[in-house]
């Protein structure tokens, strides 16, 4: 993963990237496991070139999860991330979402499904309860992802 960041950086200058927290009609939230991270998260990715952040959004939640986004995303905070390069930035959406289909485990996505917000599954990363945290306003949004 660090090998395509070196790349973005010199070839884009700065990196951005698109993620949210998708709430089913129940309260649940969507979180994934990928096979190259540790952790459950919040679905999300990369912009790419002449894609809008919303578009990146739709499709990013489309292959990671089969979700359709009902209604418009809301942009809920911007992250500087850190973790990823010191060139990336986050933009962070809360959204209702449905999802499709079924999304079977691929090379990707290990697993992925909907949670009660008071029952993640174990190994949610720190980043994501920080986050949840925030959107629940039981803490100020950080600006570092």
């Amino acid at each position: 993963m660090r090998i395509v960041h070196v790349y973005f950086a010199i070839a884009r200058g700065m990196t951005m990237g698109v993620r949210a927290a998708c709430f089913d009609s129940a309260g649940r939230i969507f979180l994934v496991r990928h096979s190259y991270v540790p952790g459950w998260h919040m679905p999300g990715g990369g912009l790419e070139r002449n894609e809008t952040a919303e578009e990146a959004l739709i499709k990013e939640l489309r292959e990671e999860g089969n979700l359709r986004i009902l209604g418009r995303p809301q942009l809920f905070h911007i992250y500087f991330n850190t973790a990823a390069s010191r060139r990336d930035h986050v933009l962070f959406y809360k959204a209702q979402v449905e999802q499709t289909a079924p999304r079977p485990a691929d090379r990707e996505i290990v697993e992925c499904g909907f949670f009660a917000i008071d029952d993640l599954p174990p190994g949610t990363t720190d980043a994501t309860r920080r986050r949840l945290a925030e959107l629940a306003g039981e803490r100020e949004p950080a600006h570092v992802w």
